[in-house]
């Protein structure tokens, strides 16, 4: 449905829209609440990302324990990657008209209720709704939370804000594959022993947003804030379309690793310990963190470049390590591509974000994250409906090369773009 546009909030960890109001608003707020709000934010988005990434370990067992396919499980990521899109398309502004506090603490008991179902998960139907409910709740928290970091940013500096809102993703992924791959190796109730304290901890998160100060009061316009039009500004819309390949080889990328990657390293590669079927997104999402920060201070057409780049050769380097059936040399080419993982679609929004004009960033950020969800859950359910017909390998292989391909087609319209 395409609507007039609505007051912009920040759509995204990585670019963070900074408002003139939110310095204001929390001008008033004494120095150490405001810090326990930033830092209380921050712990938050980890938190919430080490669930996003911690059911990931937990596929394969659920797959033999409850009874499915590769196809489900693929299906399974990607309820979580649409119902978290709608949910940021819909409600992305939400904090805006009715205040940070009430979206985190509704965010996190929806949150902790999905843990709750993933804790008890006996059947197919329930990993799907707690996947779904998940979504929401993400949805909900990505743009409330990332708001209120800025607005707490010490000292008004949207800069360190900015830098925690990209690290923060990636901390979490590799926190929450980490954790999940090692309780199944040593306990005998991984599923209790992650999911209950994840359930405990969300719950006590909603109720600590309940003594963060409020820096966003309540303002008329709600029902007009949970509608999206989807437009990119005539301004950036060549250099969109010039950066999509880079969005789409990054995210399909994560999709990849985070929907089949435990069976890759089991069915491929002989990896029985969960420990290294997860320590494939641990070292994607924690090399990529840590490249990012350590590139953080360069251009964007840099990092595109660079993470264009590392996309390419660490997944040929994880084709070859496919073909000779090596474990180590596998996991040495995820940590290759986590590097371009975490600096390709950072450097794409890096280079469109500085020239959207201020009416039309939360529909552009909604496209763009349109764009990257797409790319993040629909080729990795296509790779599992694929993977009962040609095989596991073959996907693989097939799926390698078309992120290479669109790695080096970005690679080349940024070379091109000269910026």
């Amino acid at each position: 449905m395409i609507l007039e546009p609505y007051e912009e909030s920040p759509m995204t960890s990585t670019a963070p829209i900074v408002r003139p109001a939110a310095a204001d608003r929390s001008a008033s707020v004494t120095v150490p609440r405001a810090r326990f709000g930033f830092v209380l934010a921050i712990v938050a988005q980890v938190l919430m990302m080490v669930g996003a990434s911690a059911p990931s370990p937990f596929y394969p067992v659920l797959a033999q324990s409850i009874g499915f396919d590769a196809i489900v499980i693929s299906a399974v990521f990607a309820v979580y990657a649409v119902a978290l899109l709608l949910t940021l398309l819909t409600a992305g502004s939400l904090s805006d008209h009715i205040g940070r506090r009430p979206v985190a603490i509704a965010g996190f008991l929806l949150l902790a209720g999905s843990m709750l179902l993933f804790w008890h998960a006996d059947a197919v139907a329930m990993l799907f709704l707690a996947r779904i409910l998940q979504g929401v709740a993400s949805g909900l928290l990505i743009s409330a939370l990332s708001a209120t970091v800025l607005d707490f940013a010490p000292g008004g500096r949207a800069g360190v804000a900015a830098l925690w809102n990209a690290l923060s993703p990636g901390i979490g992924l590799a926190l929450g594959a980490l954790v999940s791959a090692v309780m199944l190796d040593v306990s005998g109730e991984a599923l209790l022993d992650v999911f209950a304290p994840l359930t405990s901890v969300y719950v006590v998160l909603a109720a600590l947003f309940f003594v963060v100060p409020e820096t966003a009061p309540r303002k008329p316009g709600v029902w007009a804030s949970l509608s999206f039009r989807l437009s990119i500004p005539s301004e950036i819309r060549a250099d969109f379309w010039r950066g999509a390949p880079a969005v789409i080889a990054g995210w399909a990328t994560g999709g990849l690793f985070l929907s089949l990657g435990a069976n890759i390293v089991r069915g491929e590669l002989g990896g029985e310990a969960h420990l290294w079927q997860g320590l494939g997104v641990v070292l994607l999402a924690g090399v990529g963190a840590v490249t990012a920060f350590v590139m953080r201070k360069r251009s964007a057409r840099t990092m595109v470049l660079f993470g264009t780049s590392g996309l390419a050769i660490g997944t040929l380097l994880s084709l070859i390590a496919l073909g000779v059936a090596s474990l180590p040399f596998y996991l040495v080419a995820a940590a290759v591509t986590g590097m371009g993982f975490g600096t390709a679609f950072s450097g794409v929004v890096a280079s469109l974000a500085p020239r959207i004009p201020p009416t039309q960033r939360a529909d552009t950020f909604a496209v763009i994250y349109l764009l990257a969800y797409l790319a993040f859950g629909v080729p990795a359910v296509i790779a599992g409906a694929l993977v009962g017909v040609v095989g596991l390998e073959a996907v693989c292989v097939g799926y390698g090369v078309v992120v290479i391909v669109l790695a080096g087609v970005a690679f080349g319209l940024r070379v091109r773009a000269r910026r």
